[in-house]
């Protein structure tokens, strides 16, 4: 009984650390790169509302017809294109919360700060599923996360000197 449990969470922790990791690296992306753009409030707003559509929905689509061909049970798959989606919509919206709400300065350090932050909470409860070292696997993730969020704002900027005339 404990072990169908203990599966059963696992099971929900991994449908949640897919959507929402891919959602916190996405969106910190688009935060970073649009931060200095004119109207930055506006466009990262929109940029993420689209990407928590557009994007969330071909991911979770993605994930139900890669699934349909393994040949997991119908259920199953329903149930992680939802939980996929609501876990990116989620933190989308998050986001949007922030954006919306902090002056544009504070609301993009916040942001980092709360992507960053559940990311190394999700990156430590896998590890301790694991039993891996919760620092090796947070750092990882944290790395690839910053690698992303720099590069992000490099094309941000250059964009910016390139289209300015």
């Amino acid at each position: 009984m404990l072990r169908k449990i203990r599966e059963k969470l696992r099971s929900y922790q991994t449908r949640f650390s897919f959507g929402s990791s891919a959602a916190l690296i996405t969106n910190l992306g688009l935060i970073t790169g649009l931060d200095s753009t004119a109207n930055a409030k506006f466009s990262i707003i929109t940029s993420i509302l689209i990407i928590a559509i557009a994007d969330n929905i071909s991911d979770s689509f993605g994930i139900h017809i890669y699934q349909e061909s393994e040949h997991i049970g119908r259920r199953e798959v329903w149930f992680s294109t939802a939980t996929n989606f609501l876990a990116r919509l989620f933190v989308s919206l998050v986001f949007v919360f922030l954006i919306a709400l902090l002056p544009i300065g504070l609301a993009v350090v916040c942001s980092l700060m709360f992507g960053l932050f559940l990311l190394a909470f999700i990156s430590y409860l896998i590890a301790k599923d694991e039993k891996a070292s919760p620092f090796l696997m947070i750092g990882e993730h944290i790395g690839i996360a910053l690698a992303v969020i720099l590069l992000s704002e490099f094309v941000g900027k250059w964009l910016l000197t390139v289209f300015r005339m």
